[in-house]
Parts: C-alpha cells; structure tokens; sequence
C-alpha cells in the first residue's frame, strides 16, 4: 500500500519554525496562529514517526533528525514550487526600500526568508535614509518601507523596538578637554539629528569627525579609531565597545522600526510577513 504523502503546508510550517527559531514568529510569516503552527508540525511529526523539534521553556532547536530532514524539506518545497510556477500569473514584483540604520547584517538571511516564502516573486530592495524613502513612498515610488521612526509620522505598523549605544573600538581613547568626535551618516538622518540634540542638551561637547554614505562607512570609522558613533549593537563587528557610561554621555532611547505598506494581499502580502518575522528574529536575537 503506498504510504500517506507529505502535506506541504506542515512541511513548510516546519522550515519556517527551524529559520525562525521561534513558533510565533513562524506564525507570523504564514500568517496564522501559533496553535496552528503547533498543529501542523504535531502532523507532520506523527507522519514521520519522529521528533523533529525539541522545544524547551527558552528556545526551540532541531532534533538530529530534523535537522537532517531540514535540507530535504527545502529541496522539497523548491521542486513543488518549480512545478507550479509554469502553470502561474506572470511574475510579480514587490519594491522594498529597507532603512540603512535598519539593515544590518542579516540582510542576506532576510532576502533568503523572502525568497523562499514565495521563489516567483521579484524583489527589488533599495537601501537609503528614512526621509528619503519615505518620500518615494510617497510619491508611490515604492510598495513598502521599512525605517525608523520619523519626525512628523505617526503611521505605519511597528516591526520592533531596538536599543542604540554610544560606540568606539576598544583602543580608542577621548583627548581631556577636547570635543567628543562623532562619526555619522550624511543628512538627513534621524539618528544623526537625535544624537547631536541629546549631546548638545547634556552640555557634552562634540565635533564630526567622520560623515559616512551609508551605516557601514560610519563603522568602519568607529573600528579604525577615529571617534564614537551612535549605533545598533548589531551593526558592528566583535571589538567594538559601548563607551556611553565611561564618558558621561547621555542615554540613547529604544528607536522603533515601522512598516509603511500599500500591499494588503496576495504573495507579496505573504512575502511581507516573511520578512517582518525573520526581521524580528534577528533583532531580537
């Protein structure tokens, strides 16, 4: 007799729980609960007559044999996505402009997660300042931006809230009596701004060093010792150090990171819940 065949949902439900690390955040990118998500990989676990997640109070990892299964699974999903493409709606695209304080280093893990949520779906990704993208998506250049808080938005939906500190490389020492050097991004930007208001209201004085295109020039100034800058954690290397406390500088708020979007439905809407998940994941790890 042949055997019951894999249902494809529980197998997906399953790769989204191992990338994610997290059953809601799973939930969230197939935009479902996560009693189902629950559900569905108990079915898929009964089908193989195995454990694939071991899950405990603090975190979820694979079991040996999900993880072996993991790859299987990815393999699986492509072919039967490949198959169905051939029979599908022309291809759609999906613009994304992404805030250069809020891409970081998990780029990569995120156009990933976006892709495999939907192998069709053309993604174009631009990368600048809140205020400028905000503007193009304004003027409907772009389908969905995810930034940082602006001055005078009170819209969009927040993804998460991260923390900012004060950082330098860990040889780097300030001159007494001489104006804090700051590394920043070129306006406009909204984290540029907000530090040289919180230093000038704490009487710190400070001077720009450095001003940068973009967050990975700023940080390559940070680690060859030019000065301090403000950013998240995230964004830099092992060997940066958070010198807020030791000079007396002011406390960096947690700043929000919103999604503005017209997509409401359809696979650029699921492409979008991928995103936001593996987004939340990351921050949060």
């Amino acid at each position: 007799m042949t055997e019951r065949p894999l249902d494809l949902d529980s197998v997906r439900a399953f790769i989204c729980i191992a990338e994610l690390g997290n059953f809601t955040r799973a939930a969230e990118a197939m935009r479902t609960t996560q009693a189902a998500i629950s559900l569905k990989l108990k079915r898929l676990e009964e089908r193989v007559g195995c454990r694939l997640v071991e899950r405990t109070p603090r975190y979820v990892q694979l079991s040996a044999r999900g993880d072996a299964f993991l790859e299987h699974a990815r393999e699986l999903l492509e072919v039967h996505d490949r198959a169905l493409a051939i029979f599908g709606e022309p291809r759609q695209r999906l613009t994304i402009g992404i805030s250069d304080h809020v891409a970081g280093p998990e780029l990569p893990a995120l156009i990933a997660r976006m892709n495999a949520q939907d192998p069709q779906l053309l993604i174009e990704i631009r990368i600048g300042s809140s205020g400028d993208l905000l503007q193009s998506f304004d003027r409907r250049e772009l389908d969905t931006v995810i930034v940082r808080l602006h001055a005078g938005r009170s819209d969009g939906d927040m993804l998460t809230e991260e923390k900012f500190g004060w950082f330098a490389s860990s040889g780097w020492q300030h001159r007494a009596g001489e104006p804090l050097p700051l590394a920043t991004m070129a306006e406009p930007c909204g984290v540029r701004a907000m530090a040289g208001q919180l230093l000038d209201a704490a009487g710190v004085p400070w001077t720009e060093i450095f001003v940068g295109g973009g967050v990975a020039a700023v940080v390559a100034a940070v680690m060859a010792g030019l000065g301090v800058a403000a950013l998240a954690p995230r964004m830099l290397p092992f060997g940066a150090v958070d010198v807020g406390h030791r000079l007396s500088l002011p406390d960096l708020p947690r700043l929000p990171v919103l999604l503005h979007t017209r997509v409401k439905e359809g696979r650029p809407r699921d492409a979008l819940a991928a995103l936001s998940a593996a987004f939340r994941s990351a921050v949060r790890g």
